[in-house]
């Protein structure tokens, strides 16, 4: 018995090898595969999109904008170019989610420090109150990083319409003020394509570690899509 088994041995080998492989491929084909869906506005619910894009499906992308950050420096689409980001909106004097949201935002900005090409950006609702001098008062307590994090402010108009055309993220209100906002506790995944990839509830910590684990998968394994 022993002489049969040397006689065969490698035939042995190769066969325990050649049925490793097919085993890790037919574990690997019954295993999902893990994917981002690529949302428009008719995917999400129609309160949040404004009604000239609400027929838009996997082609929407996010419009160029031009915004001021707490530096007083203009931000721009370029400043996020090839970049994946993760956007919100919300208001330095919310006494509610804001500062919920604005702590586990500051919790993900040390997840993703490492990640050179991975940034956030933060729209005030109400950029009557919050200048310049108030956001960089309100990114200093949250230890916002210069180039990392931008909490910006502009036209109300603008930001109104990035809100419902692009992001997806604003109700209206019932208040008879032009272009008011009621932004939700959602915090908005962009791929370096410019495309909303996800939708997080920035008031959960768990929606934060989902949020960091699609990040990664972005980074990893999305380049070329």
């Amino acid at each position: 018995m022993l002489s049969f088994f040397k006689v065969y041995r490698y035939f042995f080998v190769g066969l325990a090898i050649v049925s490793a492989v097919m085993i890790y491929f037919f574990y690997q084909a019954l295993v999902p595969q893990k994917s981002l869906p690529v949302f428009g506005p008719s995917d999400v619910n129609p309160e949040l999109v404004d009604s000239t894009v609400q027929h838009v499906g996997k082609n929407h992308r996010i419009q160029d904008f031009k915004f001021v950050n707490q530096y007083a420096d203009t931000i721009t689409q370029l400043d996020y170019q090839d970049c994946i980001y993760i956007a919100d909106f919300f208001f330095t004097t919310c006494p509610t989610i804001c500062p919920i949201m604005t702590k586990n935002m500051e919790m993900l900005q040390e997840k993703i420090k490492s990640f050179p090409n991975v940034k956030i950006l933060s729209h005030t609702v109400t950029p009557e109150i919050d200048s310049v001098p108030v956001l960089k008062s309100y990114a200093d307590k949250h230890h916002a990083l210069k180039g990392k994090w931008n909490l910006v402010t502009g036209d109300k108009k603008e930001i109104y319409y990035m809100a419902r055309q692009s992001y997806l993220a604003v109700k209206t209100t019932t208040s008879s003020e032009l272009y008011d906002m009621v932004h939700t506790e959602n915090f908005v995944l962009v791929d370096a394509k410019r495309r909303v990839r996800g939708f997080y509830d920035g008031t959960d910590k768990k929606e934060i570690e989902r949020l960091f684990e699609d990040i990664k998968w972005l980074v990893e394994n999305d380049k070329n899509k």
